[in-house]
């Protein structure tokens, strides 16, 4: 079950440059995190929106630089009070984006990127409408549940539940402005950095 787009982003018109939100998105194993990885490394300019989420970290991971690892119960005050630009839920786990740093950097006009699920992004949608969505796509259905697999950190009941989610959210890739085929983590940011200025 291949994506259908090709390898060449389709054209938007772009907003404002330097204050436009731009949201990626794309099923679970595509390489978002690896794509996120390089853009920080490389072009350190473009701020990366940290979520919060309780889930339990994996090893390697730290609290802030990945994501803020919160309780359930901190994460349902932060729902109350509006805190969170979108939240969803995934794999029994809660993901969600705190909305005043990402309001903070927009107002400043810093190329500002949040790397979200298929839910999230259409909250996004909803509450900023000027927000440029962008789809990671695998190169083919069999690369993406390699690269889940490939893992080697979550049992097989896991793993299938992301791979369900996963043709879902390939399913979705219309509904965003654009994609990118992650055939390369090299254009990928190339491509991401020319539509962010």
């Amino acid at each position: 079950m291949p994506p259908s787009e090709s390898p060449e982003a389709t054209p938007v018109s772009s907003g404002p440059t330097g204050n436009r939100l731009t949201v990626l998105s794309g099923p679970s194993g595509v390489g978002k995190s690896t794509v996120v990885a390089e853009l920080r490394r490389s072009h350190p300019e473009v701020w990366l929106s940290v979520s919060v989420t309780t889930r339990t970290p994996r090893p390697g991971e730290t609290h802030g630089v990945e994501y803020f690892f919160v309780s359930d119960a901190e994460f349902d005050r932060m729902v109350a009070a509006g805190e969170l630009l979108e939240w969803a839920e995934f794999a029994g786990n809660r993901y969600g984006t705190p909305r005043a740093p990402v309001e903070q950097k927009l107002a400043e006009g810093t190329p500002t990127l949040l790397e979200i699920d298929l839910q999230g992004a259409r909250q996004v949608r909803e509450t900023m409408p000027a927000a440029l969505l962008v789809f990671l796509a695998p190169p083919s259905w069999e690369v993406l549940e390699s690269r889940l697999r490939g893992r080697g950190t979550e049992p097989e009941d896991v793993i299938e539940r992301r791979l369900a989610a996963g043709r879902v959210e390939l399913a979705a890739e219309k509904e965003f402005d654009l994609s990118l085929v992650n055939t390369s983590v090299d254009e990928v940011c190339g491509r991401l950095i020319a539509l962010m200025k």
